[in-house]
């Protein structure tokens, strides 16, 4: 198990550098294109769908940002998933816990509140959160996000290994809870 748990870690921060990589570069030259979130770095059009286990290459802030649903998987392989998160003004993700997955979240616009702790009535682990910030889900931790600003929070998830079915889209947290409830 301790295998699996470094290895797990080695992906998600592997996959993190990548993300960074690519965001810090095009922070210096942002066109129109990229602000409108309309097309991702190579020019296509935003299709938010999961793109399974194809190889895939796409500009992460762009849907991020275009993703209107509260979660909606991007990708989804057999030792991770990336989701795109939008949390309402005023919501949150909702209190949970992943016994065997580790995430890994990036805030792409927004600001909100990070609450984490071994039990979900001692969440004693508290920090405030804005743009371009990453929180580290160990597993097993209970843990939730607050959006605090006045906009939608934008997030990408990592998960490690994958945490949804592939192809989810929830609507709103409603729509989440209710699933993962049939699980």
């Amino acid at each position: 198990m301790k295998f699996k748990s470094v290895l797990s870690w080695k992906i998600i921060l592997w996959v993190v550098l990548l993300f960074t990589t690519c965001s810090q570069g095009r922070k210096e030259g942002k066109n129109s294109q990229h602000q409108t979130n309309k097309s991702d770095a190579a020019g296509d059009s935003v299709l938010l769908k999961d793109y399974g286990q194809n190889p895939v290459v796409l500009d992460i802030d762009a849907y991020t940002l275009s993703n209107q649903n509260f979660r909606t998987a991007l990708w989804t392989g057999n030792n991770l998933q990336v989701t795109l998160m939008s949390i309402p003004v005023g919501g949150e993700i909702g209190l949970e816990q992943h016994l065997h997955t580790e995430q890994f979240l990036r805030v792409e616009e927004g600001e909100g509140k990070v609450m984490m702790g071994d039990s979900k009535d001692s969440l004693s682990f508290v920090k405030m959160i804005g743009k371009d910030f990453a929180v580290f889900v160990p597993a097993g931790k209970w843990h939730n996000i607050l959006n605090t600003g006045n906009i939608p929070l934008k997030v990408y998830s990592i998960y490690s290994p994958s945490e949804h079915p592939h192809g989810t889209i929830h609507h709103t947290l409603t729509e989440a809870e209710l699933a993962e409830h049939h699980h």
